[in-house]
């Protein structure tokens, strides 16, 4: 599976009835309750990171995935937007990107 093929599962289940799946009950609720569920999830893989249990780091990481991209269908933010940032991004060095926030 790629981003662009969950991505694409997620939008196709924006509208449908909450009670038909996850993702829709989780949009349903609106785009601040969709930043909460990614906030969390954050920190659960941040907490397995520092643990340096790598399996449930991996875990949260598919979590924080799902939860990003549900978070940025809520507000109508296109995963290809944000690809095109970090491909934008590319093309300088890191240090100089931050530098110019």
């Amino acid at each position: 599976m790629t981003l662009d093929d969950l991505y694409d599962t997620i939008l196709s289940r924006k509208d449908a009835a909450p009670d038909s799946s996850w993702t829709a009950q989780l949009l349903a609720k609106g785009p601040e309750k969709c930043a909460e569920k990614f906030g969390e999830e954050a920190i659960e893989a941040i907490i397995e990171a520092v643990r340096d249990d790598k399996p449930a780091l991996t875990s949260e990481a598919a979590d924080v995935l799902y939860h990003l991209l549900v978070m940025l269908a809520a507000r109508d933010v296109p995963l290809s937007d944000v690809l095109a940032e970090l491909a934008r991004r590319q093309s300088q060095s890191g240090l100089a990107e931050k530098a110019s926030r």
